[in-house]
């Protein structure tokens, strides 16, 4: 068994397996009390003032507490970022890393913009952990890339995976769970999928290209592809077949 996981966890990309090992080690510390989530959490005054800047990046790897909804989005975690960094991101390390640090930038300056607006800064003022809407916007962006695979919830009902993030949202508000992190999440992860997917194919331009020194960082080797096995796909729709 400890073999087993010893060699799923090597097996992962370097990018998902980075933050993966820091989410778990930072709220392991924190149940544990080694870490205090009172030096982590995103204050805009601390940073600016007391230029305790860590806390733009500590704020995206606590995960609370050590529950069921920890292990929800640890399993999500693992599973859809390494799906995007071994399928839809393969080969293209640099560009994954990306993706994380526009996600982690968009969802940063909403939660600093929404603190400023009358009536929804006092929501806004309660997020002060964005770990949840990363992971989030990654399981947005995976069911961009894969809208027809069917999925099954709980064995209740199926659905394509298109429809993913506005079941695991609808979950959450029937569990008594605040919205905001799963919506800005998705807010997040519309923005990268329209400005690095969609807006090219529009227009010819990408204003979402990856800077040459995170390119320098990471070798373009070709990684071993990984699909979910028993998955099925739903047909694309009639005049998207026959397209062009």
């Amino acid at each position: 068994m400890a073999q087993a996981v010893e060699e799923w966890y090597k097996q992962m990309p370097i990018i998902t397996r980075s933050y993966l090992t820091a989410a778990v080690v930072t709220t392991v510390g924190c149940s544990l009390e080694i870490i205090s989530p009172y030096n982590l959490y995103l204050n805009p005054t601390l940073v600016v003032k007391q230029y305790q800047f860590w806390r733009l990046v500590t704020n995206f790897l606590y995960f609370r507490n050590m529950d069921l909804d920890f292990l929800f989005h640890m399993f999500f975690l693992a599973r859809y970022c390494k799906l995007l960094e071994e399928n839809s991101f393969r080969g293209k390390t640099a560009d994954f890393l990306y993706m994380l640090l526009f996600g982690a930038t968009v969802l940063t300056g909403i939660v600093l913009v929404g603190g400023m607006i009358p009536y929804l800064s006092v929501s806004f003022s309660k997020i002060i952990f964005l770990s949840n809407s990363l992971t989030f916007m990654m399981v947005y962006v995976w069911s961009k890339h894969n809208p027809y695979i069917h999925m099954s919830f709980l064995g209740l009902f199926t659905f394509t995976a298109a429809y993913l993030p506005w079941v695991l949202l609808g979950f959450s508000v029937l569990v008594g769970a605040s919205p905001w992190g799963d919506l800005l999440g998705m807010i997040a992860g519309h923005a990268y999928y329209f400005l690095a997917f969609v807006y090219p194919r529009m227009t010819d331009r990408r204003p979402l290209k990856t800077p040459s020194f995170l390119k320098a960082l990471f070798a373009d080797e070709p990684v071993v592809v990984a699909r979910p096995e028993d998955v099925r796909f739903a047909h694309a729709p009639f005049d998207e077949i026959h397209q062009d």
